[in-house]
């Protein structure tokens, strides 16, 4: 039996630049965690993502793909998945000043292998 990789190669390789489109990591290269948890809109983009995603990916593995109501931030955990192939993603502390306060996130940044 073939791996869904090689199976899927075409379709995995369109819901990867659907993603990326959706983070519009062509035009910049990261984001910053807080930015992403306050933005309904591209959060509902990335779970909206999820059924593509059970079908040409194997999610034995990938808890936030198989069960996403069990973990914080699963959209975090399908972007790091389906990027890491194609991307070293570093992850630093970042601090935000916003109305006089300060709030303590992190930043992902992507570099193309």
């Amino acid at each position: 039996m073939r791996l869904k990789n090689e199976l899927y190669d075409d379709e995995q390789s369109k819901i990867k630049k659907e993603l990326i489109d959706i983070l519009e990591l062509n035009n910049k290269n990261g984001f910053i965690l807080y930015q992403i948890d306050h933005d309904e809109e591209l959060k509902s983009k990335i779970m909206g993502l999820l059924p593509k995603i059970r079908t040409f990916y194997s999610m034995s593995k990938i808890t936030a793909i198989s069960t996403p109501e069990r973990i914080k931030r699963p959209y975090i955990s399908i972007i790091r998945h389906i990027l890491k192939r194609d991307y070293d993603i570093l992850s630093a502390e970042h601090t935000l000043r916003i109305d006089e306060k300060i709030i303590r996130t992190k930043r992902y940044v992507f570099i193309k292998r």
